[in-house]
């Protein structure tokens, strides 16, 4: 029964945190850190709190800002996930940041991501989701493909 229960804990989570387009910047040979993205939203308000990742030995939450002209990245311990409100994590802005990677990342390849969102009554529950390797040129859509504002 225990066991029934954490496993409805989870689902009701995944059904109130939605995650779409998650992708990662891809890499070259040597190269030990680079950006995953994502579009994150919260049903009723959470705060995603981090991450990780099998890829990597170290996962942050980081923003990435102009600062007197100088791009800045600093690591951030907490991203509010406003209620109904979708979070961009993006290239020039907030992003999970992948350090001491593990292996290459190359096109094609797939990372398993685990966020770590807090939810209003402060437990902290995971979030697992799967992240297309992009080319490490990559900005937001694949190439190809068309944004459409409506």
């Amino acid at each position: 029964m225990a066991i029934l229960l954490g496993v409805s804990a989870t689902s009701a989570l995944a059904a109130d945190v939605e995650v779409k387009d998650a992708w990662v910047r891809g890499t070259v040979t040597g190269q030990k850190a680079t950006g995953a993205f994502l579009e994150i939203t919260s049903k009723s308000g959470a705060t995603l709190v981090g991450a990780a990742s099998p890829v990597a030995g170290v996962s942050e939450i980081h923003e990435m800002k102009m600062d007197g002209g100088i791009m800045k990245m600093r690591a951030v311990e907490r991203l509010q996930l406003p209620a109904g409100k979708p979070v961009q994590l993006a290239p020039g802005g907030y992003h999970v940041m992948l350090l001491n990677l593990k292996q290459p990342l190359k096109r094609g390849d797939s990372v398993a991501l685990t966020l770590q969102v807090e939810n209003p009554d402060k437990t902290v529950e995971a979030v697992q989701i799967k992240a297309e390797v992009r080319d490490l040129t990559a900005t937001a859509t694949p190439a190809g493909e068309h944004q459409h504002q409506h």
